[in-house]
């Protein structure tokens, strides 16, 4: 085969290996996959028995934002959001995550269709002017990434029983307080469907490119 002509054959190819990919799109939506426990419930269909898998799911929360303003579940309904914890005072892992959610933030800040949400593990220290302060130093778009303080208990409890990330009061770890380095993706029905090293630029980058991913799936189930 020419080589005009092997072009010509990519050229008119493409188009159909793009539909194919985009046509079976839920099965390449399990490229990216569920975390956390799951039950499988049967159920009667049509006189049938089908098995449905009820994955992990984000349970409900309500905080404080970093302009004393009310943050809940209900928020991030209808969104995808990717999930974090740390300190303003943190001086280790935090600086690195902050950067690389700039990344994220910068891919993603103009799609009203995802989100970031930071938690603080020091509510003591981190009221709401020190997160304001804290999310001018990091340049937060605070309409796309959101700054949360609230009950101590509340926080540990959602990082460790909703995101399965730990989270709480050390006296060995740096600055006193242990969170993880983890970023958590949260798809539009509050399941985890990722969770990636957030000081690691190249971890960050595989976290955008699968909520690129949902996000292509959604649109073509739309259509």
């Amino acid at each position: 085969m020419s080589r005009q002509r092997l072009i010509l054959f990519i050229v008119l190819l493409l188009p159909v290996i793009l539909f194919l990919f985009f046509s079976t799109a839920t099965h390449n939506a399990a490229i990216v996959p569920y975390f956390g426990p799951r039950e499988a419930v049967t159920k009667t269909v049509d006189g049938k028995q089908v098995t449905d898998t009820i994955y992990h799911t984000v349970p409900s929360f309500k905080f404080i934002d970093q302009d004393g303003d009310s943050v809940s579940d209900k928020n991030y309904n209808g969104k995808y959001y990717v999930a974090e914890f740390f300190f303003t005072s943190c001086k280790s892992i935090c600086p690195k995550m902050a950067a690389t959610l700039a990344v994220v933030q910068e891919k993603f800040a103009t799609n009203d269709e995802v989100r970031i949400l930071s938690h603080t593990v020091n509510p003591v220290n981190d009221s709401v002017p020190v997160l304001k302060a804290y999310s001018q130093l990091v340049h937060a778009n605070t309409k796309f990434w959101t700054f949360v303080t609230g009950d101590k208990k509340s926080i540990y409890d959602i990082a460790i029983h909703g995101y399965l990330l730990p989270a709480g009061e050390d006296a060995m770890a740096e600055g006193g307080f242990l969170h993880s380095e983890q970023l958590v993706l949260v798809d539009k029905d509050k399941h985890i469907r990722g969770i990636y090293d957030g000081t690691q630029l190249p971890e960050v980058n595989k976290l955008i490119e699968d909520l690129t991913l949902l996000l292509h799936v959604e649109k073509i189930k739309k259509h």
